[in-house]
């Protein structure tokens, strides 16, 4: 008895461990399905109000279908509303997109891809000169995509991401379905995007932060004169489509790259009171370029007036880095002003011995109108004289050319950022010692003077990887304490001098985020499946009724009861 009780629970539990087997290889079948076919890094589009006006992505959350095209196979403008577009910059056509955008078409979402050369931590460093014309291409039109973007209100989430190897294939998969006329959607599949993300908050007080360093002349004996005063000058901030993106290797990281070599330079020569100038060397990385050079107009009002009083003249370094062997010197004095006609005769001097050519731009400014075009102008503003050295012969719009997304470490000319550097430095230290039209080399590449390309390097490699839009860092941001250390390594009496932004811009944050990719069946092979599932539990309970019960109990449970009368009295 014992005997034929084991031999009927081996016969039951066999089957019951076999089907449960069966069950969870379905089961796990049905969650690979569901699981991520790539998870990559994305970078939101900017989101800022200006002046109370909503401009840049209003949205961040994304999950949605993807399509490859604004257009169905019949060539008529499919229905994008629950669709993210995915379009790669290097394939754009702008007048269409331009046109969408501006129309305010609906789209539940676009996905912006970028040749892996536009990464900030792209390593193939080409020197930015022997670039070839597919990616100058691509260059320009990402300038104007981003000059479109960040200037228009758009209701959707919009990111940007770069091509890979996984991203492709996706891309490749959906152009395939698309061309035969199955987009995807719910009903027939295809590939899902989901950005899980909150709803961007405003960012309360954005602060900005001026650094400044000084390296103080030598005073004769007996002498109770202010020393007169030269400052060097460049703004460190950038403003781009997506923030987390804008590293901005050339605005303005090569004008913070000459003003710390310079800084250095001048270190080594007033460390030795023999050759120390009688000028006093103020630098100052200022903050809030991009908007109106707020933080250079907060710096200037912050400064007592005896000190600014003293300042000879200012010079403010901006973009000198991606272009050719032309520099302009943009001021807002006539260039009959005797202190503008030195400044340039002191730079065109040392110009040509360097190869570079060097000419004058002027441009006067309108007291009444709040908008600044060049640093110099917020010195001009305060009766300071001052200029600003850029490879930019005029100036850029509003919010442009402020280290956006095709503004990288590949574009930048480290050889040209050397010869600014000296042609900067050579020049004030010809007028600091009088020694102005005379062929002297006092930064001689052989020399304890000379520059130094491996510290420019180094420093142009940490900002062409470092996003730094102003608002978006903290007050005790490393890059900040970053900037202040190697000052203090220079210069003294270094300080911060934290402000407040002024209210015309609202900032938000969620800047980047991970997407998800899904690869997901039709509704179709759900029911399928469903079928599938529930034909296999009937067949095993009907075999468990039968092995366990018999075949009879099994009919019995399907057949209609018999009805039994009530007799009444």
């Amino acid at each position: 008895m014992a005997k034929l009780q084991k031999s009927q629970s081996s016969v039951l539990v066999e089957p019951v461990y076999s089907s449960v087997i069966t069950l969870l290889i379905i089961v796990t079948a049905c969650v690979e399905l569901c699981d991520a076919v790539t998870v990559v890094d994305v970078y939101r589009l900017v989101q800022y109000d200006l002046g109370g006006v909503p401009f840049g992505s209003r949205l961040a959350a994304l999950n949605h279908h993807a399509a490859s095209s604004l257009f169905s196979s019949s060539g008529a403008a499919a229905d994008l509303s629950r669709t993210v577009l995915i379009l790669p910059v290097r394939e754009l056509n702008l007048t269409f997109i331009r046109e969408y955008i501006g129309e305010r078409k609906p789209l539940g979402g676009l996905l912006l891809l970028l040749p892996p050369v536009f990464s900030p931590e792209h390593t193939d460093i080409g020197g930015g000169a022997d670039h070839d014309s597919a990616k100058d291409l691509v260059k320009e039109v990402l300038i104007e995509v981003e000059r479109l973007l960040i200037h228009a209100n758009i209701p959707y989430p919009v990111y940007f991401g770069f091509e890979d190897e996984h991203v492709n294939a996706m891309l490749a998969d959906i152009k395939k379905n698309d061309a035969t006329g199955q987009p995807a959607t719910a009903t027939t599949g295809g590939y899902k995007l989901v950005v899980a993300a909150p709803e961007p908050r405003k960012i309360a007080s954005p602060t900005i932060a001026n650094i400044q360093g000084w390296l103080p002349g030598l005073k004769a004996d007996g002498d109770s004169n202010q020393l007169p005063t030269i400052a060097v000058v460049a703004s460190y901030d950038t403003f781009g489509a997506a923030p987390a993106l804008s590293v901005g290797s050339d605005s303005n990281g090569s004008g913070v790259v000459a003003l710390l070599e310079i800084a250095r330079l001048f270190s080594i020569l007033y460390s030795n009171p023999k050759t120390r100038g009688r000028y006093n060397l103020l630098f100052a990385l200022t903050s809030g370029g991009p908007y109106n050079y707020n933080g250079t107009h907060k710096w200037l009002h912050s400064l007592d007036q005896r000190l600014r009083e003293t300042i000879d003249y200012a010079i403010c370094l901006n973009s000198i880095g991606s272009s050719s062997d032309e520099l302009w010197i943009h001021v807002s004095k006539p260039p009959e002003n005797a202190y503008i006609k030195q400044i340039f005769e002191g730079f065109s001097s040392v110009s040509e011995e360097l190869g570079l050519k060097v000419g004058l731009k002027h441009k006067k400014i309108n007291i009444s109108n709040p908008r600044v075009a060049w640093e110099h102008e917020q010195f001009s503003r305060l009766r300071v004289t001052a200029a600003t050295l850029s490879e930019l012969s005029v100036a850029p719009d509003f919010l442009e050319a402020t280290g956006g997304l095709s503004d990288n470490r590949n574009y930048v000319n480290e050889a040209l950022i050397r010869k600014s550097v000296k042609l900067v430095a050579e020049s004030l230290a010809r007028h600091i010692y009088g020694q102005q039209g005379k062929n002297i080399d006092i930064f001689a590449d052989d020399s304890n003077l000379s520059l130094n390309p491996s510290y420019i390097r180094s420093w142009l490699e940490f900002l062409s990887t470092t996003p730094r839009m102003a608002p978006l860092l903290s007050k005790n941001d490393p890059l900040i304490m970053a900037l202040k250390k190697e000052l203090a390594d220079h210069t003294v009496e270094v300080n911060i001098q934290q402000e407040v932004l002024d209210g015309m811009f609202t900032f938000y944050d969620s800047t980047s985020g991970r997407l998800h990719i899904y690869q997901v069946a039709s509704v179709t092979f759900d029911l399928l499946l469903l079928l599938v599932l529930g034909s296999y539990l009937i067949m095993l309970f009907s075999f468990l009724v039968i092995i366990t019960r018999g075949l009879d109990d099994l009919i019995s449970l399907f057949r209609r009861p018999t009805s039994r009368k009530v007799k009444t009295a």
